[in-house]
């Protein structure tokens, strides 16, 4: 996945600061215990939105679909760590999704509130999708390569699912509108949080 493909495909207005793939690799044991964590809560999520909206089959049936692979995503990185001699350290909060929750409205109609939460969850697929592209790329260690590699195209197909399962609850322009308010108050957060060494966002 090229730079030019990063921003046509998943989207994203504001690329990651080259300075975090740096970082991250210096600090990767904070980082694969955060990706831990990172797949854990999208498979709560997954499992949130089954919970809230049983109703809507074509999203019970992908989102079970979902929280199998992201769990197999949480026992991969968990066996990484193990195969490191490192264990499951504390949860931290995840200071970029709570912000980017922030924006998912309440009220209204029902459908609306869950392309709000679909298309959240779709740019955390995409940020996630593009620092594991930079974790490939750049990082020495040819194992996790390739686990950052097939990890990418995973979380680069949940993008692009997350985005077409909310148009089929809501009209598709308004869909493509919200998505794009979204896009630019996602990389207003982006910009507005510094690199950290212990979080994969």
């Amino acid at each position: 996945m090229s730079t030019q493909s990063t921003k046509t495909i998943l989207r994203l207005q504001l690329l990651t600061d080259p300075r975090w793939v740096n970082i991250a690799e210096k600090n990767i044991e904070d980082i694969l215990v955060d990706h831990a964590y990172c797949e854990q809560k999208a498979a709560t999520s997954a499992i949130s939105l089954i919970v809230k909206y049983p109703d809507k089959t074509r999203l019970v049936e992908e989102m079970t679909d979902l929280v199998a692979e992201e769990w197999s995503h949480f026992e991969r990185v968990l066996a990484e760590l193990k195969k490191r001699g490192w264990g499951l350290g504390r949860n931290r909060p995840d200071e970029y999704v709570v912000e980017l929750a922030k924006h998912i409205r309440k009220g209204g109609k029902r459908e609306r509130q869950l392309m709000d939460h679909l298309l959240v969850n779709a740019l955390i697929e995409a940020r996630s999708c593009e620092r594991f592209k930079l974790l490939w790329k750049n990082i020495q260690d040819e194992d996790l390569q390739k686990f950052y590699y097939e990890l990418m195209v995973s979380e680069a197909g949940h993008y692009v699912s997350f985005v077409k399962l909310a148009k089929e609850y809501m009209p598709v322009e308004e869909v493509d509108a919200r998505l794009k308010e979204l896009l630019e108050i996602e990389a207003d957060i982006i910009r507005n949080l510094e690199p950290r060494p212990d979080r994969m966002h």
